[in-house]
């Protein structure tokens, strides 16, 4: 009895231990609410994905109704035109030490492309979006939709 009272505690002290583990080394990948800047209020559910090594975001719901069908308006070449809905709005994105760089993100609404760095945050059911444009930017915090 003995023996198998202490097989039940390292069972659960294992379980304990990767449980730990797995929230420290958690990823971005997986689907963000975004946040508006000065409300705070819903928007949208964006899709990070991994593909060909580099991450990637793509738009799979917009929470405010009345832009569900919206178009890009502002967008340039073959997007132009097409439903915000579906818009992969970050692309390229790779991961440097503890930051996701190197790639863009696109804002629909101002028709603009920015520099681009996403870290994922202490608590990591968010983070920080950040958009460079030369010296300035604008940082955005995004929550993981479980």
């Amino acid at each position: 009895m003995f023996l198998l009272n202490r097989t039940y505690i390292r069972i659960i002290l294992t379980s304990i231990l990767l449980l730990s583990l797995s929230g420290k080394s958690q990823s971005i990948i997986g689907k963000w609410k975004t946040l508006h800047e000065s409300t705070g209020k819903p928007v949208s559910i964006v899709q990070l994905y991994e593909q060909n090594g580099k991450i990637f975001g793509k738009i799979v719901e917009i929470l405010e109704k009345e832009h569900e069908k919206d178009l890009c308006v502002k967008c340039k070449g073959d997007e132009k035109n097409k439903p915000v809905l579906g818009l992969t709005i970050i692309k390229n994105m790779e991961k440097v030490g503890k930051f996701y760089k190197k790639g863009t993100i696109f804002h629909p609404v101002l028709g603009k492309t920015f520099r681009c760095r996403i870290k994922l945050l202490d608590n990591p059911n968010r983070i920080q979006v950040r958009g460079y444009f030369l010296f300035l930017f604008g940082t955005q915090y995004w929550e993981r939709v479980l």
